[in-house]
């Protein structure tokens, strides 16, 4: 099995709500060890360059506004096949569609504010991570 890294960001929903400790924990728990963590407000640029990939789609805008709507915390998980166990943990985009148990089941309002984003495969986790850390940062 491979040692993989992949970004998650716990969203400004889940932030609102007091469940940062508890998502962590979740990953921990899962076998997911930390390899950089870090509270953010994102500016709406650095929301809309984050997810610049869905620029021409519908929900961009809501999505960049409720991004930069609250503070959130960027998360580099590390640990064998972490992209895949990450969105396993995470559940469906909509968390009517999520399995029990699932973050987004537990903690999502909708699809549009459902309490964590992770990264959809290898090339994509790369790139978020550069994103929001220095390589430096990353133990």
């Amino acid at each position: 099995m491979a040692i993989e890294r992949t970004l998650s960001i716990i969203k400004p929903d889940a932030t609102k709500k007091g469940v940062i400790g508890k998502i962590i924990a979740r990953f921990e728990e899962e076998g997911l060890r930390i390899a950089a963590v870090r509270k953010t407000h994102l500016s709406l640029r650095e929301a809309q360059g984050f997810y610049a990939v869905h620029s021409a789609r519908g929900f961009f805008g809501e999505l960049t506004e409720f991004m930069s709507s609250g503070p959130c915390v960027v998360i580099v998980l590390e640990g064998e096949n972490a992209v895949l166990k990450n969105r396993d943990i995470m559940g469906a985009t909509n968390p009517a569609n999520a399995a029990p148990n699932t973050l987004r089941k537990l903690y999502a309002d909708n699809v549009g504010e459902n309490a964590v984003h992770g990264s959809d495969s290898l090339e994509n986790a790369k790139n978020e991570i550069a994103y929001f850390f220095r390589e430096t940062e990353l133990h």
